[in-house]
Parts: C-alpha cells; sequence; structure tokens
C-alpha cells in the first residue's frame, strides 16, 4: 500500500493516488496526504487507478476528506475506479457525495 499526493502548480488541485490496499491500515498516510498543506486546494481527486481492495473504513476515510475540503460545497472526483469499487460506492450512496469517473 502507498499514497501519494500531488498538488497542481497553481495549487488548486490536489491528487491523491491510492496504490493497492485502501483499508484501515492506509488511515494515517491518507490523513496527511491532504492535510500537511497549509492552502486548502478548491478541489480534491481521488486516483483509484491502482487500488486493489477497498473496504467500509476507506469509505469512512473518503467522509473525513470530504468533511475537510467543505462538506456539502466540497469538490472531490473519486476516479479511475474499477467496476467492483463502483458497485460498492453505488451500493453505499458516495455517487450522490462523490463525482465518480
Amino acid at each position: 500500500m502507498s499514497i501519494e499526493s500531488e498538488v497542481s502548480l497553481d495549487g488548486k488541485k490536489l491528487t491523491i493516488s491510492i496504490k493497492g490496499r485502501f483499508d484501515f491500515g492506509s488511515h494515517q498516510a491518507f490523513r496527511e496526504a491532504y492535510e500537511r498543506y497549509y492552502k486548502v486546494p478548491e478541489s480534491y481527486v481521488v486516483d483509484l487507478k491502482e487500488t486493489t481492495y477497498m473496504d467500509s473504513s476507506a469509505l469512512g476515510m473518503l467522509l473525513l476528506l470530504r468533511d475537510h475540503a467543505g462538506g456539502d460545497e466540497s469538490q472531490v472526483r473519486v476516479s479511475n475506479s474499477s467496476p467492483d469499487v463502483r458497485k460498492i460506492l453505488a451500493i453505499s450512496n458516495f455517487d450522490k457525495l462523490f463525482d465518480i469517473s
């Protein structure tokens, strides 16, 4: 498991890439990926292209990110999710809270 974050040159977008398992063991690294920036970005992208597994604690972590980003006013996109992950997100009604692609 590894989590990498990259802020755009203008500082307006933060992309968090998750490789491997996205579960409770990722909690600390995931929070650090978005909390360490002094300036809060306008939008966030959680890239799941290389995510092999996701559990309910990962859903909770996505909610924490959404709250950090501004709650209902936040711009958080979950991208490159596999069909299985999309199904989990849809069953959990996360498609109502996040832009999922």
